[in-house]
């Protein structure tokens, strides 16, 4: 839960006001919200935009898991995608990693993905750490 004394609610109601989130029924829908949702991903966000992008991530991952199931993808691939869709190479990772050498492994499959790293993965990419176990 947040904390009381440094989340703004009068903050919190402008940038909903902004963003005028809704379930989303369309792809233009989900587009626009993913635009919002994007830039938010590259920086640190304050307690209201962390509250907002969790609900706009919600709702992204409810359209996209009704429009585009993705069937059984490896924690591998699921990996490789999330890098690629968000433009990330093996070294801007790494840190998750604890070494270049196990990210190497990791991220070829040629080592299994443990819980506390799909913990981690999950965090970083703001998705289900069981995308990766």
């Amino acid at each position: 839960m947040l904390n009381a004394v440094q989340f703004d609610s009068a903050k919190y109601r402008k940038l909903v006001a902004e963003a005028m989130p809704a379930v989303i029924e369309t792809e233009a829908e989900n587009e626009r919200l993913l635009a919002i949702v994007e830039p938010m991903m590259r920086r640190e966000l304050s307690p209201e935009e962390a509250k907002l992008f969790d609900l706009l991530v919600k709702l992204i991952e409810d359209f996209e898991e009704r429009h585009y199931p993705l069937g059984q993808s490896s924690p591998t691939e699921m990996l490789q995608f999330l890098m690629e869709q968000r433009d990330l190479r093996q070294r801007d990772i790494v840190h998750l990693f604890g070494s270049s050498g196990v990210a190497s492994e990791v991220i070829n499959g040629k080592r299994a993905i443990s819980k506390k790293l799909a913990k981690s993965l999950g965090d970083f990419f703001h998705v289900s750490p069981d995308l990766f176990i």
